[in-house]
């Protein structure tokens, strides 16, 4: 009695922590295409499989990792176990995942979409499919930002508006986030397959069929060894993975450069209306100043000079012939001192090299270094 009550609370808790574990929507494929679904429990799940409980923990955002003959592949929210007879696709309750599942993984699994390792062994169909399912959905978001961007910053660097519109800043400003956010997805992806390359016991555990059929990967029909082929198969996509990049680093600078002319646009508009401010303050000040002499006629003072009815014309004439003179005479000034000065001569240097066959060969290679054009050679006979 004393060891039944000693057993009790443990089987208590082993049946309570049992029927605590996470269950799986799970989806099958088998060689041939066909697909079945069912629901299972963590703990059943990993023991069919031969796993430990933490390789089903998927805690990496992106790894590709191979643990007793099984490959555990997690893309974000894909996860997937290969072995050499089955993929496992795990929580596939997306939409978008969904549809990829039924529409295209079945058909690429038996053979009869596009992939290039259709006549090796299945871990390398499963492999290239989920690979090629992401690099797609990479290169799908920056189709979609790419056009956008382009049309926003089309319309931002246009040199007739004299303001921005906040509305297409803000826009612009939430695809920016969005780019940034591909771009440390597709370094994410890029890392993980560079993690693989690096390491050569890690390609050979990938070809799970070498361990279960080992005559299968005794050389390929093109006389590659198969792990040599799973080296090229990720070389692939890496090297997909990167050109990516590069397209998306490229819209990422053409947005700050794009910027850099925004700015140089409204600072032009700036400064326009800043010297528009600065020619009135001067016609002001030069109507001001010979208004002094309309002040001075103006106060009730006798002189002999109000009784003239020619003095009226010609004080007005004195004031609007010495205003105008003394502004045309600030804006010349304001010219000579606010228009950018020209650009410094650029002389080019000649180099007379030594005449062969009667030619003499002229290089002008100052000017072509200067402002970023191919150096010009002139022959001369």
């Amino acid at each position: 009695a004393g060891k039944f009550y000693q057993h009790a609370p443990t089987e208590t808790s082993q049946a309570t922590l049992a029927s605590v574990s996470p269950v799986f929507a799970v989806m099958k494929f088998d060689k041939e295409g066909n697909t079945t679904y069912f629901e299972k429990k963590k703990t059943e799940l990993y023991q069919e499989l031969g796993l430990q409980a933490r390789d089903l923990r998927f805690q990496h955002v992106m790894s590709i990792a191979t643990r007793n003959n099984r490959i555990i592949m997690r893309m974000e929210f894909l996860k997937a176990v290969i072995t050499p007879e089955f993929l496992l696709i795990l929580d596939y309750r997306n939409l978008s995942l969904e549809r990829w599942l039924l529409n295209e993984l079945a058909s690429q699994l038996a053979g009869e979409g596009q992939l290039v390792t259709y006549s090796l062994p299945f871990e390398f169909r499963a492999i290239e499919a989920i690979l090629q399912y992401w690099i797609s959905k990479l290169q799908g978001r920056l189709n979609t930002l790419q056009p956008q961007i382009l049309e926003i910053l089309e319309d931002l660097v246009d040199p007739k508006l004299l303001s921005v519109d906040r509305s297409k800043l803000h826009i612009l400003l939430q695809n920016g986030k969005s780019l940034s956010e591909l771009e440390t997805d597709v370094k994410v992806f890029k890392e993980t397959i560079l993690e693989i390359l690096d390491e050569e016991e890690v390609i050979e555990e990938l070809c799970l069929s070498k361990w279960t059929d080992p005559q299968v990967f005794e050389e390929s029909t093109s006389g590659i060894d198969h792990a040599e082929e799973m080296e090229l198969l990720l070389e692939n996509y890496y090297r997909q993975a990167e050109d990516l990049l590069n397209e998306a680093r490229e819209l990422r600078v053409l947005i700050d450069d794009s910027e850099s002319i925004i700015f140089i646009n409204l600072d032009s508009h700036r400064n326009v209306m800043m010297r528009l401010n600065l020619q009135l303050t001067m016609g002001t000040f030069s109507v001001s100043l010979f208004g002094l002499i309309g002040v001075a006629f103006g106060m009730n003072l006798e002189s002999s000079l109000e009784e003239d009815p020619r003095i009226f014309w010609l004080v007005t004439g004195i004031m609007f012939l010495g205003s105008g003179l003394i502004w045309r005479r600030l804006l010349s000034f304001l010219g000579r001192h606010l228009e950018p000065p020209l650009p410094p001569h650029v002389p080019s240097v000649m180099k007379k090299s030594q005449p062969t066959a009667g030619r003499v060969e002229i290089k002008t290679s100052l000017k072509g270094e200067t402002f970023g054009l191919s150096r010009g050679t002139l022959t001369n006979q």
